[in-house]
């Protein structure tokens, strides 16, 4: 079910501001190469992630799933001179594929690329975190956000991304795993007295959600 015209997508993209080069080529190469290309945030997602980020002014973002590193370096733009982004993907290919990107970037020496299962390392990260961004495994994003809430700072911002899960959210009953899981995780949220919430509908729907 896409709920969303692809003519407005492409004149969405039309009137928003151009992605640089090196992201370009993360996207070009991603496009050609891999099977699950959809997965990348892509130029609207990404400006909308930059923004919120240089809006924030992050010293510790948290990214729970890497993919090949676009949405990494649209995060980073926001980073304080003294800031750190620890980066989590479970798959090696793509973990190694984001790391020769990053590289090639001006953030090398503040993105820290953690290999293995996220359940696993978040709880090892001693950090505060101003900015998090879930955009991993559907079934898993309640247990992300009870694991990362208690290190938000207040006013802190968590992003969680595929929330409208390709529209699948909105069918009466909700059907598959994933979309199950993704209906749950919002209503999860809608509960939550500690923090404000939005939910937007840009790509494949982001939930903004900010700690009181």
């Amino acid at each position: 079910m896409e709920f969303i015209q692809p003519a407005a997508l492409a004149y969405a993209d039309k009137y928003t501001s151009e992605q640089y080069m090196l992201l370009q080529e993360i996207a070009e190469q991603t496009t050609a190469t891999h099977p699950q290309a959809h997965m990348l945030s892509g130029h609207v997602q990404g400006k909308f992630l930059e923004i919120i980020s240089t809006l924030v002014r992050p010293r510790r973002i948290l990214e729970i799933g890497t993919f090949t590193g676009y949405s990494t370096l649209c995060l980073a733009k926001g980073l304080r001179e003294d800031g750190l982004l620890h980066t989590i993907e479970v798959r090696e290919t793509e973990a190694m594929a984001a790391q020769n990107f990053f590289k090639l970037s001006v953030w090398q020496e503040k993105i820290l690329l953690h290999l293995g299962n996220a359940l696993e390392i978040i709880p090892g990260l001693d950090e505060t975190w101003d900015l998090v961004f879930i955009d991993a495994d559907k079934v898993n994003y309640i247990e992300y956000y009870k694991m990362v809430l208690p290190r938000l700072r207040s006013g802190g911002i968590i992003l969680a991304d595929n929330v409208l899960f390709h529209g699948q959210v909105l069918c009466e009953p909700v059907k598959g795993k994933n979309a199950k899981a993704m209906h749950a995780f919002n209503e999860f949220i809608k509960q939550d007295e500690s923090v404000e919430k939005v939910l937007l509908t840009v790509r494949d729907g982001l939930l903004l959600i900010q700690k009181k």
